[in-house]
This record gives C-alpha cells, structure tokens and sequence, in this order.
C-alpha cells in the first residue's frame, strides 16, 4: 500500500488514518487534545492524550516524537526531519500537514520569567503549578483560551484580571449582548475583567510584579498568561511552492501541491471542529469519497458551568433571544435569515435543530430583538 505521512501529531492528524501511516511529532509525549489545556487539565482533573499507550503500535502506525518537520521537498516527495532524525527525510505518496499553530507572545512581555503563553502541555503544567502557587494572575487577551483559563484560576479561588483591547471579549465571534453576558458571568465569579484597554508597561525585575494599563489602572501579578492569538507553524514548508505563513487548501484540504493535504491550524481555520472536519475531509478525498457540503463553522467553550456552543457566523447580526438565565437559545439574524445561533447548556437535538435553521435558506418573518 501507498504511504502516508503526516506531519504534526493534532486533532487534524487523528482523523486520517486509512493506509500505513507516519506520524511526525515535534513533542516528546503522545499526541494530545488542547482543548482541555486551558480547562480539565489546567485544574489537573484531566488525560488529554488522543489514544492510549501502545494503541499507536498495535494499529500499525509510526508514531515518531521529538521529530518535527523542518522541511518539504515536493519534488523528491520527501519530508526532511528534525530532532532525533535531524536531516534525514521520509519519503511519502501522499502528506498531510496538521503541524498546527504557535502562540503569538507580547514582546515587551517576552523577556519575563513568569509570562506565558497556553498552547502545549508543558504550558498547561507550568500555568498549574503557578496558579497552586496562589496568584494573582494577569490573563492578557480575552479570547477563548484567556478566557477558559481565567474561569478554571478563579474556580481555584485564585484572583483573577482579564485585560482586552477591544471593547468585549470573544468580539470576532460573539455579538454585543452575548460578550455583555459573558463579561457578567465573570465578574460574577469573581474575576476582574478590563476592556478597552491595553498593557503599556511591566513593573518587575525579572518576573513581572504588576502591569500598568493605558487607561491608568496598575495590575498586580504572580504570573502572566498572554492569549492574543496564534499563527500557523508551517514556516518548515518554506520554498517548497507553499506559503509559509498559512497553506490555502481546497474543501477536501488539498493543497497547490500534488499529493499534498493540509488540516487544522496549519491552514488557519482556527478551533477544534475545524480541525477535526478538515482532517475527516482529506481522509475521505485520500480515499476518492464524494465531497460533502460544507457544515457551517462552530466552536465550544466552557465557562463557570456554562457550557457554550456557537454554530454559524454571527457577524453583522441581530441578537434575538433571551438570556436572564444560563440554559438559552440565541439566533442571530441577518436579512432575514438565521446566520448563526448561539446556545448555551442545550442538550446535542438543540444544536442539530440550530445546523438545520442556518441551512434553511428561506426568510423568516421578521422578529424585534430582545
């Protein structure tokens, strides 16, 4: 049979596996779900590896750690390794680039002792063991992770202070009534969240003591946490015909290159559903299966008990819905149509219910939003 090699050992890499299969792995541990980095396992309740121990070997698989890919010859059909294979190359009849993102970090913030970023495992036991620690923790960017990761500190009692540049948190991808609800449900608990604001200065000699924000306030700090985003690791691909700072792909994850797929973060589409279809796509092209319609985009997050759900795109719409309470429905409507719904603590029928809204393209009478 024809081999497949996958760089990068993600969640777009676990969805692929239909022929003898290479895994190379830039980390020295078993691939893992991230998605509980900033959740179960940043409180320590959680084994976020993807298979158990050994299930790799007994389905045939090489599973190659400490080996990142580190170059990309198209025209031998090869992948030059790194690590503890450093030069040597795997050749492959078909390659599938899952090697995922990296966390952008603040450079004033950069050369400090006790600033992170949360994007590995190693991330995950280092913001651990400084939260045990006692806090209080500066969590700088409001998105998913920031967020996830200040509900799980101030779940351990921990003070908390979220600092955003934008008027909201999460305002890519959430609309101003919802970011207003969630800002309530974090200072409710107890976490101090700052908006429109920046970090202009860190006070500290080598370990940051205290932030001092644009809008004057000064933020007193055990530990950092800096989440302001990632961008793709596919720089190895450099001068191979790919673009090194994110590879375009098809809806089956095909790339300019024959014989080339890419999935996940490496293409740039950000959350774990995102992941998970695109490599589930380039597993059914691999293996000559029709291409399905594209599911509409969604992402998840867990929150001080709330667990949220978000299908479609809610940019640019009307919020209707209620949310005096932490089980709702939100749609969000634009020219008529339901262009995405946000739910919250709603059983799996609701959110197959919300899929087939978004995909009814029929207009619907016009409602007032709440």
């Amino acid at each position: 049979m024809s081999a497949l090699v996958i760089a990068g050992g993600g969640l777009a890499a676990q969805r692929c596996y239909d022929r003898p299969v290479t895994i190379l792995s830039a980390e020295p541990v078993r691939p893992y779900d991230r998605p509980p980095l900033s959740k179960d396992a940043l409180a320590g309740e959680a084994d976020v590896a993807f298979r158990p121990r050994g299930w790799y070997a007994e389905h045939g698989i090489e599973l190659r750690l400490d080996t990142p890919a580190v170059g990309l010859d198209p025209a031998r059909r090869e992948v030059i390794m790194g690590g503890l294979a450093g030069g040597l190359r795997v050749a492959y009849d078909d390659l599938l680039i899952a090697t995922g993102a990296r966390a952008l970090m603040l450079p004033s913030l950069a050369p400090f002792a006790n600033v992170q970023a949360l994007r590995t495992l190693p991330d995950a036991e280092r913001l651990r063991a400084a939260v045990a620690t006692g806090g209080p923790l500066a969590v700088v960017g409001a998105g998913l992770i920031g967020l996830e990761a200040a509900a799980t500190a101030a779940r351990a009692g921990i003070d908390v202070t979220v600092i955003e540049a934008a008027p909201r948190p999460l305002a890519g991808v959430l609309g101003p009534r919802a970011a207003a609800w969630l800002t309530a449900r974090h200072r409710a608990a107890g976490v101090a969240v700052r908006l429109g604001t920046t970090v202009v200065a860190a006070h500290g000699d080598g370990a940051v003591e205290a932030l001092e924000l644009a809008d004057g306030a000064r933020v007193p700090c055990a530990h950092v946490l800096v989440g302001v985003g990632v961008r793709p690791a596919v720089d190895w691909v450099a001068g191979s015909g790919l673009d090194p700072t994110g590879i375009a792909v098809d809806g089956e994850g095909r790339t300019g290159l024959p014989h080339v797929f890419a999935a996940g973060d490496a293409t740039g589409s950000g959350h774990w559903e995102a992941a998970s279809r695109g490599g589930a796509a380039v597993a059914g092209a691999l293996l000559g299966r029709a291409a399905r319609p594209p599911a509409p985009p969604q992402f998840w997050t867990d929150q001080h008990g709330v667990r949220l759900v978000c299908v479609g795109n809610p940019r640019d719409a009307r919020e209707l819905g209620d949310l005096t309470s932490d089980t709702f429905e939100l749609e969000h409507i634009r020219d008529g149509r339901v262009t995405a719904v946000l739910l919250a603590n709603r059983p799996p029928s609701a959110l197959r219910a919300a899929r087939t809204r978004i995909s009814d393209q029929s207009t619907i009478p016009e409602r007032t939003a709440a």
